[in-house]
């Protein structure tokens, strides 16, 4: 079942790859509980189908890197891109595309937990395996409170403006 507004983010881990050792986060990759990231904080969470594809590359995340400042002058606390690559990938995409510090780029490795949001996707047609769907969402505490999702590989709703709107 796909998740909708109004629903609790469902239990489970993602994978972020730390530049930088500080207390309680190694350097290299690192497993949070999504839970306890989303206590007491809103959150804009984008998903989409794999790192270093060319949409999600030339349009999505940049996106997000350009109107972070203005996402988090609506109250955004955190931004975090969600594919289906593990924290390696997720870490080296983040530096190409500048968005470390600013995106927090979350590796979902085996498709656990867009399987668990139910915006999976198949692409094996394309030789992928599993991935996510495209999407955008602002949870709050843990909350959905807006959900935008994509149809047939289109890139209309999941884009940052899209969910900047949706704060004003």
């Amino acid at each position: 079942m796909t998740i909708k507004i109004g629903d609790t983010l469902p239990e489970g881990t993602l994978a972020e790859f730390i530049e930088t050792a500080t207390e309680g986060c190694a350097l290299g990759p690192n497993t949070f509980n999504v839970q306890d990231l989303a206590k007491g904080k809103k959150i804009a969470i984008f998903g989409l189908p794999g790192a270093f594809t060319p949409t999600c590359s030339a349009q999505h995340v940049p996106g997000y890197v350009q109107h972070a400042e203005a996402l988090k002058a609506a109250g955004v606390d955190e931004i975090w891109c969600i594919s289906v690559n593990d924290a390696f990938v997720m870490g080296a995409w983040g530096r190409d595309q500048k968005a470390t510090g600013i995106v927090r780029m979350m590796g979902d490795g085996n498709a656990d937990y867009s399987r668990a949001l139910g915006l999976d996707a198949d692409f094996s047609k394309h030789g992928m395996g599993t991935r996510s769907q495209r999407y955008s969402l602002l949870a709050d505490n843990g909350v959905v409170t807006q959900l935008n999702i994509e149809q047939g590989g289109k890139f209309e709703v999941s884009n940052a403006e899209t969910l900047l709107g949706q704060l004003k």
